[in-house]
């Protein structure tokens, strides 16, 4: 009788120990579920394929997916850091844009021990081309091409007649020379641009890049008229611009208002401009006053800047 109360009683130790087991094991799957594959074992999957083969898939997304498919995993982090990727990045042209670049600014691809170094080269640092009247520059989060053509770089009416403008220096300019509203009743700048300097299926929006003299006059009550397209051809936008002072850090601003840049000067939006890319047009961004016949003077002009639209 009493071999058999022992034998019971390891039964039960038994049971009891296997239905423990069974708990923890249940508990160890239930947190597996909700946590997700580990690291190590997403690692031992993507370590299947070929680095040049993931490579080839990042780059096919954007630059800033690439970066975050850096934090992914080392796999990953070698793959999406690789020259195969940021050169598919880089804008097939880009060696030919650095090239119009001046000596003393010019960019030597060489020197970048990567091709990302130079893509966050381009983003990061614009550089001066076509004999300092333009900048060039990447958008960082597409890679799309940018462009700030110079006042010298405008075609501006009256813009030879020291009555009319005035040319000087100024420490916050890039350029050589920014051009200042003196003395005009007819208000014309246009700036033109071979599309095919244009990233291609892109929608770009074009803005003024400007200061304003304490005193200003004749843009308040009659506003200049904006118009963006390419010559010859429908005008893709057409819109009056305020060239007010713009308030500072609004919580919510209007995107016709002025806005305040980083760089110091204000910006307000010309239009915007869908470049379909495979097309040699030339892009015409124009504002202009000249009905009213008001005194205009004030203004200080950097130029006309082009940059992909957010979103």
């Amino acid at each position: 009788m009493e071999n058999i109360r022992k034998t019971d009683t390891v039964r039960e130790t038994e049971r009891e120990r296997k239905k423990e087991t069974e708990k923890k094991m249940m508990e160890k799957e239930k947190e597996g579920e909700k946590n997700g594959p580990t690291s190590s074992g997403a690692d031992m999957g993507m370590s299947v394929l070929p680095e040049e083969c993931i490579s080839n898939i990042v780059s096919l997304t954007s630059p800033k997916d690439a970066c975050t498919a850096c934090a992914v995993s080392p796999i990953f982090r070698a793959a999406a850091e690789s020259n195969v990727v940021w050169d598919r990045f880089l804008p097939s042209d880009y060696q030919a844009i650095i090239a119009r670049s001046s000596s003393s600014t010019k960019l030597d691809s060489l020197n970048f021990s990567s091709k990302k170094q130079l893509y966050l080269s381009l983003s990061d640092t614009p550089i001066l081309i076509d004999d300092n009247k333009k900048i060039f520059f990447l958008d960082k989060l597409s890679g799309k091409k940018c462009y700030l053509l110079s006042a010298r770089d405008l075609s501006i009416a009256a813009g030879h007649d020291n009555m009319h403008w005035l040319w000087f220096s100024l420490a916050e300019s890039r350029f050589r020379k920014v051009a200042e509203l003196h003395h005009v009743r007819l208000f014309d700048i246009c700036g033109k641009m071979n599309t095919s300097m244009l990233s291609p299926k892109t929608n770009y929006v074009a803005y003024l890049v400007y200061k304003l003299r304490r005193q200003t006059h004749g843009f308040h009550r009659f506003p200049p008229m904006a118009s963006v397209g390419t010559t010859g051809g429908v005008e893709d936008c057409k819109q009056t611009v305020c060239l007010g002072r713009p308030k500072r850090e609004p919580r919510k601003q209007h995107p016709s208002l002025p806005k305040w840049r980083k760089d110091g000067w204000f910006e307000s939006k010309l239009g915007e401009y869908f470049n379909e890319g495979g097309e040699n047009d030339e892009l015409q961004i124009r504002l202009m006053e000249v009905e009213a016949g008001t005194v205009k003077s004030g203004l200080i002009v950097e130029g006309i800047e082009i940059r992909p639209a957010k979103g």
